[in-house]
């Protein structure tokens, strides 16, 4: 799982013009390529992402070298000085010159290996306040004295060989296990105020209380309040799971398909966007257009505050979702869980699956405990939402829609 090797010896921040990335220039020979040492970012050896705050590096060594190697000066900046309002400072325009300073942007993040060698993380995310870096290389590249630039050439091949994806935004995301949802439920009893228990999960997060992972790089926390008009679809066989309408903010409904016959792990999911329908015709668009055999159920309230968490190590990001879900016509049922979802990776290096399913255990067994040790609960579930209007009609067969 970890590099059990010793640390890494060095840590750098890579700058150069911006064209290095984009290539709309080529490279001139006297072009100035500036070291900035920091201290290690990585959270866990190996890593798939790397964050790095400008404001948490404090002074940092910067040298300005030529690609042949000739220093041009040195100079030593705070790390929150480099890139006010993300455009270099005036050290580092003093140290690049004017002419350089207002195409320079962070190329890479750089680690020394143990063995020998570096592994570079390209730029993928630049912001006054921080920036974001995803690993190009599979092994170690450039043996040798960092200023002697050995690993420089390597580095921008890897970068140019996955370009379209690094130089667009959001590209570099992939999923596995397409049209498949990957879950795990945790019924809360008793239900706890889900916004406060988010707050301080997601803080748990955020201290590094589970190893390897922290919240999503500037998408930690998302907030959803929706009606779900929910139908058991009973048949025909291959069909049969359940069909759920969700208005959208505009005009419309999303319509969620999910296939399964029991409660499970992973479950085959479909949504349809921008349906022009009217909750009378549900019924009738599902019976008629899809020659689906159905059952209506109690629509629900659902609120719903969202975590995600990313794994530097691997690139995978997960939703640790709270929920409150209250029938409208009876808000005294409700159900509150917490789910662990499988949403995406943040990744130009091919993963094998399976590896996902490795993490989840992990997270599934990290979650598990931290729930248990507020009271909510002390193991996980597949208890869906069809399964919980089901047994609220069994109850309260009153409930069920005419």
């Amino acid at each position: 799982m970890h590099d059990e090797q010793p640390s890494y010896r060095g840590a750098w921040v890579v700058l150069g013009g911006v064209h290095l990335l984009n290539r709309t220039a080529p490279r001139r020979p006297d072009e100035p390529i500036v070291l900035v040492r920091v201290p290690p970012q990585e959270v866990c050896r190996p890593a798939t992402t790397v964050i790095v705050r400008w404001n948490a590096l404090g002074p940092c060594p910067a040298e300005a070298l030529q690609p042949g190697g000739t220093r041009l000066g040195a100079a030593r900046i705070h790390g929150g000085e480099l890139f006010p309002d993300a455009i270099a400072g005036p050290a580092l325009r003093g140290l690049v010159g004017t002419e350089a300073a207002p195409g320079l942007v962070p190329l890479c993040y750089l680690a020394e290996h143990p063995g020998g060698g570096y592994h570079a993380y390209a730029q993928i995310r630049f912001h006054p306040e921080d920036a974001c870096f995803v690993r190009t290389t599979r092994e170690p590249v450039g043996h040798g004295p960092v200023e002697e630039l050995r690993w420089f050439d390597p580095v921008l091949t890897a970068h140019a060989e996955s370009s379209t994806a690094l130089n667009n935004h959001l590209r570099y995301f992939r999923k596995h296990f397409s049209g498949t949802e990957l879950e795990i439920k945790y019924t809360l009893d008793p239900a706890p105020d889900i916004w406060s228990a988010s707050m301080e999960l997601l803080k748990a997060l955020r201290d590094g209380k589970l190893e390897g992972c922290r919240p999503e790089y500037r998408e930690e926390f998302q907030i959803h309040h929706t009606e779900n008009h929910l139908f058991d679809v009973t048949g025909p066989e291959p069909e049969i799971g359940y069909a759920s309408f969700i208005p959208t903010v505009t005009a419309g409904h999303v319509l969620k398909r999910k296939w399964f016959t029991e409660d499970a792990f992973a479950r085959r999911e479909e949504l349809t966007p921008g349906l022009d329908i009217t909750p009378d015709r549900f019924e009738t668009f599902l019976r008629e257009d899809l020659n689906l055999q159905v059952r209506a159920m109690p629509p629900f309230q659902r609120v719903r505050y969202d975590i995600q968490c990313e794994s530097l190590r691997t690139g995978h990001v997960y939703g640790i979702f709270l929920d409150r879900c209250a029938l409208l016509a009876a808000p005294d049922v409700v159900l509150s869980q917490c789910e662990l979802e499988y949403l995406r990776s943040r990744s130009i290096l091919d993963h094998h699956q399976d590896e996902i399913l490795i993490e989840m255990k992990r997270i599934d067994s990290w979650l598990c405990e931290y729930l248990a040790s507020h009271g909510w609960t002390a193991e996980h579930t597949f208890y869906s939402k069809r399964s919980f209007l089901r047994d609220a009609i069994a109850l309260r067969p009153d409930l069920a829609t005419p």
